[in-house]
């Protein structure tokens, strides 16, 4: 340890002389007269100090002073053991040194064996403290940089969901004669009526990030027309119920298409694309379908994309029919004219119909500039 040093502070030059003898074969000794002289020590050698042997009365600036400014510069105190020197053995002297931030006291006159066991095992106990320290400095400093890893992928796996889902749907959506606004517009209407949810109704368990997962996966709601024939899907006149048989299966055909990426989606990206591919035409009365679930046997993504693909289909044009005002379609919704809602998310549709009404009309000028 001779690359180490203990500083002795003490007025008496005869204590400072006892103390350094019995340390000289373990450390390099330095000695300080006053509190001023310490200060300066300190400074000049913090990176090698072991443990600082300070006496309590001084004159100049005592060794609480010296306490106090070592605390106040760098909380030096906290990696420099600190043992008080003292004659007196009240336990008011030990309370104050211990307040002060000392890590032991001593008494004179020095017993030399007590002395060094006492400096000894507090400078092992700092030494250990400091190390573990640092070792969890690194340590923390390499789950950090994991942490910031594992981010990055989590970004680029939630880059690669939403590839996948972006372009089936768009696939699906070119082959009915839908637009890429189509999309934009549920998606947007999904993320709007889901965040005024969150704020107003918690016990539906919505949070930003479910959120996100919801609007994404709402783009694969009709994945399934895509098995179903061009000359129903596109027919303009109204179907046949034997046609509409046929328009309704695009529910389970879609769950089954979105059952064949399971190995190449996030797990929760594909049990809500899947939910909501399948429950999109459930309605809150049972009397949608395919599975005729009432009431909150269907799940909130689901529900939320299942209003806003009703009111997307009134404000668009389809084959089969001019658009709506927004005006006539917020009350057809409203009035039950599309089948049944919650009345929570009915709640949040009159809520948010300023914006639901401000993203038809922005994405319907950028249609028209296109055309």
């Amino acid at each position: 340890m001779a690359d180490r040093s203990i500083l002795v502070v003490d007025d008496n030059e005869i204590n400072r002389g006892i103390l350094g003898e019995i340390f000289k074969e373990q450390y390099n000794i330095l000695e300080a007269g006053n509190g001023i002289e310490a200060m300066k020590m300190i400074e000049e050698n913090e990176e090698k100090l072991a443990a600082i042997l300070l006496d309590i009365v001084m004159p100049e600036m005592d060794g609480y002073e010296v306490l106090e400014a070592m605390r106040k510069k760098d909380n030096l105190n906290d990696s420099i053991p600190v043992l008080m020197i003292t004659a007196d053995t009240s336990t008011e002297a030990e309370r104050t040194s211990y307040q002060k931030g000392a890590a032991d006291v001593i008494h004179k006159p020095f017993d030399p064996v007590i002395v060094d066991k006492r400096v000894s095992r507090t400078v092992e106990l700092f030494d250990s403290k400091n190390n573990l320290e640092v070792q969890v400095d690194d340590q923390t400093r390499v789950l950090k940089k994991q942490f910031a890893y594992l981010k990055k992928q989590e970004e680029r796996l939630k880059n690669s969901n939403e590839r996948v889902i972006d372009t089936i749907a768009t696939i699906v959506e070119f082959r009915s004669m839908e637009t890429i606004y189509h999309l934009k517009r549920i998606k947007g209407f999904v993320r709007t009526l889901a965040l005024t949810a969150m704020n107003n109704y918690p016990e539906l368990g919505l949070n930003p990030h479910l959120i996100d997962v919801i609007t994404q996966a709402s783009a694969m709601h009709d994945i399934g027309k895509i098995s179903v024939p061009d000359s129903i899907l596109l027919k303009p006149g109204r179907l046949t119920s034997e046609e509409f048989e046929v328009m309704k299966s695009h529910t389970t055909r879609g769950s089954e298409v979105i059952e064949s990426l399971r190995d190449v989606q996030d797990k929760e990206y594909f049990e809500i694309c899947l939910d909501i591919c399948r429950h999109h035409h459930e309605r809150y009365d049972g009397g949608g379908y395919p599975d005729g679930l009432k009431g909150d046997e269907n799940s909130i993504a689901a529900q939320l994309t299942a209003i806003s693909d009703a009111y997307d289909a009134l404000v668009s044009d389809r084959v089969y029919k001019s658009a709506y005002p927004v005006d006539r379609a917020f009350e057809m919704i409203k009035n039950g004219e599309c089948g049944v809602f919650s009345p929570k998310i009915l709640a949040c549709f009159e809520f948010a119909r300023p914006d639901l009404e401000r993203l038809v009309a922005e994405t319907k000028a950028a249609e028209n500039a296109e055309n």
